[in-house]
């Protein structure tokens, strides 16, 4: 399978009532794209501020959806912060590429599938299952996030449990980090 190097300052948009938005255990019991329930921990990043926009607008809107109210509604101290962390160089499994992508069994327009929607994560969670057998640091990939930038990327990475955990060198307030409502 392809590899690309990776790391750098990656950002995690998080809920501000979470006690350590750097611990992968939710990730663990509930599962996400990269990762099934119960198989590995995942920390989830965004390569930068752009696609964590998009994902903090993802986050709040199933957060909102059926609920009389808007995004502007919410108390600041309740929106999303953004938790800056230093990920150390590795490398990941490639799904940025268009080649990359195929290799692993994903189609090479990923995330769009051929038929116009979102890839799902029953396909993903496989290819996290194979970056963690092959001792990869994660998954990097393009994002999925709905209006981020087309070349934006993500960051799936695998806590081992093993090294120095990430740390964050910077949590932001959403008003500092987001500026104003854009939907």
């Amino acid at each position: 399978m392809k590899r690309v190097r990776r790391g750098g300052e990656h950002f995690r948009v998080a809920d501000p009532q979470w006690s350590d938005p750097l611990d992968g255990s939710y990730s663990l019991r509930n599962g996400g794209r990269w990762n099934a329930p119960g198989s590995f921990s995942v920390l989830y990043f965004c390569a930068d501020r752009q696609v964590a926009r998009a994902n903090a607008r993802l986050f709040l809107t199933k957060r909102l959806e059926g609920l009389p109210i808007n995004a502007e509604d919410i108390e600041p101290s309740e929106l999303p912060v953004l938790v800056v962390t230093d990920v150390p160089e590795d490398d990941f499994l490639d799904a940025v590429t268009s080649a990359g992508c195929r290799e692993v069994g994903l189609p090479a327009t990923y995330p769009i599938d051929g038929k116009g929607g979102v890839v799902g994560w029953d396909r993903c969670q496989p290819v996290g299952q194979m970056a963690f057998e092959d001792g990869l640091a994660g998954v990097a990939c393009r994002t999925a996030a709905t209006g981020a930038p087309t070349e934006g990327e993500e960051m799936a990475w695998i806590d081992r449990g093993v090294g120095e955990p990430l740390e964050a060198t910077g949590t932001e307030r959403f008003e500092q980090w987001y500026g104003t409502f854009d939907w």
